[in-house]
Formats: structure tokens, C-alpha cells, sequence
């Protein structure tokens, strides 16, 4: 079904990545907690950012069952500023659930059946810390093979996804897993990148998009993704050393996350406006499939105003126990 080159492609990977790969302190044990953590962190994160939220992490709860142990809000609080927050939510409910387990799960399946936890992170997880002879196919993973075998089926359609599978898994050498496996993603992150450079690649000669000059053309990838814009209005009320806030709830970006009064949500706090000063206006916060543009209000007043039912006064200065998005915090250190 595949070129017979395939001996020759996974040997140079795992050549490669004996010379170049990264020095990360996931990589320095089999301790499947610290390496599930870690592919938990860095999904939609690039290391250097993610890294010191790892050390963090394993630093406040070393061991699986401390982290089921833990509140919500401090977790969420721990990831304040990592974005997509479904993941430290789900992250918490997985710890959770291999507790309950009573010990961490060793099979591809049944690491994929923790919460959050699709086929490429329990690949990932399931070679490293436990040898497990299964291929990893991520961003990195598509864009070398789609270029070594000038591959076009799109990665993000059905067709695409299968033979981008059953290509991976027929690559890997299954007494190598861990280290192909991670080779695969260093060498994509490392010397395949977006804007390639071709020249020393060890795969120069054997690479069908190099020699084709597709380089920059591939992967292929369908556009399905509309991004919307939205606009939120907030007014930060400073009230004899209290302030307001509320959690936001379900069906929502940054669920479970807390955020000043919402002129958005509820618009009878329109009303505050007209004592508010501006602070800031228009924002500009980019996620993955929206823009929002922000207007930020401070209003300083010796009275509480009256607020819906689910916002609650805390001290100021408490503002830091409780988990908020990158945006308000943002807006929070511009006061």
C-alpha cells in the first residue's frame, strides 16, 4: 500500500532525533502523570510557553492523586492565561477518574477513555511512558509525511485523517515507539516547520514535495472554520476595597472562569456606565474561531450598586485566588 522507502525514512527519524532532540524534563521519566500532563499543557501551546506551567504544576501537585485532590478554582486559577480552558477542566475530571481507577490506565483505550483525551495524546502518552506500539499524528506529524510522500488528500477531511494514520502506524517501529514517535514531532517542530528550510534536511533526497518544489504547498488543508467577532463590555466596580464578580457559566467561552461586572450579559448594568470612567476600548482578544473586541469601565463608588443575583463581593486584593481570563487579567494590570 506504501513505498518500500519506509525502513529509510524511520531510521533517519530516529537518527535525527538522537542528534537534535529537545532536552524537555517530560522526556527524563516514564512517569506517565508528569508525561499526560505535559501533552495536556502543550495541546494548542507552544513549549516554551507551556513548560513553566508544567513545572508549576508538578511542583503544587506531584502526583495524580494531589491533583484529583485539589479545588477547581485552583486548577483553573494554576492555568490562568494557558487559554482554552476545557482543558484544565477536563484535565481535573481525568485525574479524577484514573483515581477512581485506582491507577493510571497502560492501553491505548483505555487512556483515551480519560476525560479529554483523544487518539493523538493517548498515543503519545501510551508510547512514552508505557511503549505502546502506536503512532502519533499531529500538525507536526501530517505536514512531514505530506511532504515526504507528497501526500495531498487534506488532513482535516475523513479520507485524509485515515491514510494519515494508517501511514504513521506503518512507519513506526514498534520497538522504537517512544523515540520515532517524539522524533517525528521534534522533526516537524525543528527542521519541517511551516516555512521549511530544505537545505540539510537528511530527507532532502528521498522527499517527494522537495523535489516536486510543493514544498510550500503542502499539507493541504480544507477551510471550514468561520471566524465570528463579539464584543463585551465590562465595568470593574472599586468599592471601599471590595469589587464584584461572577462566574461564567456553561455553554460559554471561559466557563467556570470568574470576570467584573458584564455589561454584555446583563444589560440592565448599563446604568453604571454613565458613573464609570473609561479605561480602555476596543481590545482586540484573538481565539481560535473568534475575535473579541473589549471596552473596559472602572467605576469607583461608595456604595454597592445593585447586581444580579450571581455576582459576589470579594476583597480586592483576594482577586488573585480566583481563576480569570487572559483578557481581564490584562485589563486588571492596566488599573
Amino acid at each position: 500500500m506504501f513505498p518500500m522507502i519506509h525502513p529509510y525514512f524511520s531510521m533517519t527519524i530516529l537518527r535525527w532525533f538522537e542528534a537534535h532532540g529537545r532536552v524537555l524534563p517530560w522526556r527524563q521519566t516514564h512517569d506517565p502523570y508528569a508525561i499526560w500532563l505535559s501533552e495536556i499543557i502543550l495541546q494548542q501551546t507552544r513549549i516554551e510557553q507551556g513548560r513553566p506551567y508544567w513545572e508549576r504544576f508538578m511542583q503544587r501537585w506531584p502526583s495524580v492523586e494531589k491533583l484529583a485532590a485539589a479545588s477547581e478554582d485552583d486548577v483553573l486559577r494554576e492555568w490562568q492565561g494557558l487559554g482554552y480552558y476545557s482543558r484544565a477542566r477536563n484535565l481535573h475530571k481525568a485525574a479524577r477518574q484514573i483515581v477512581e481507577l485506582g491507577r493510571f490506565p497502560d492501553t491505548f483505550e483505555t487512556i483515551k477513555r480519560l476525560k479529554g483525551v483523544g487518539d493523538y495524546t493517548a498515543a503519545a502518552v501510551g508510547s512514552i511512558a508505557f511503549d505502546l506500539p502506536v503512532a502519533v499524528v499531529d500538525g507536526n506529524v501530517y505536514r512531514v509525511l505530506a511532504r515526504h510522500f507528497g501526500i495531498s488528500t487534506p488532513i482535516n477531511s475523513t479520507e485524509g485523517k485515515k491514510e494519515f494514520a494508517a501511514l504513521a502506524q506503518a512507519l513506526l517501529p514498534p520497538d522504537k515507539a517512544s523515540a520515532y514517535n517524539q522524533g517525528m514531532m521534534d522533526f516537524g517542530a525543528m527542521q519541517c516547520t511551516p516555512a521549511a528550510d530544505c537545505a540539510g534536511c537528511p530527507l532532502q533526497e528521498s522527499c517527494v514535495a522537495y523535489r516536486e518544489n510543493r514544498v510550500g504547498e503542502l499539507p493541504v488543508k480544507l477551510r471550514t472554520v468561520k471566524v465570528s467577532e463579539r464584543r463585551l463590555v465590562y465595568v470593574y466596580i472599586r468599592c471601599a476595597g471590595f469589587t464584584a464578580i461572577r462566574r461564567r457559566t456553561a455553554g460559554d467561552i471561559w466557563q467556570g472562569l470568574w470576570e467584573p461586572a458584564n455589561v454584555s450579559a446583563f444589560p440592565e448594568l448599563e446604568l453604571l456606565l454613565g458613573k464609570a470612567r473609561l479605561v480602555r476600548k476596543d481590545v482586540k482578544h484573538v481565539l481560535t474561531h473568534r475575535i473579541i473586541y473589549a471596552d473596559f469601565y472602572l467605576l469607583e463608588t461608595d456604595e454597592r450598586p445593585l447586581l444580579p443575583s450571581d455576582y459576589i463581593w470579594i476583597r480586592e486584593e483576594e482577586m488573585d485566588s480566583y481563576g480569570i481570563p487572559r483578557l481581564i487579567q490584562l485589563f486588571l494590570e492596566s488599573l
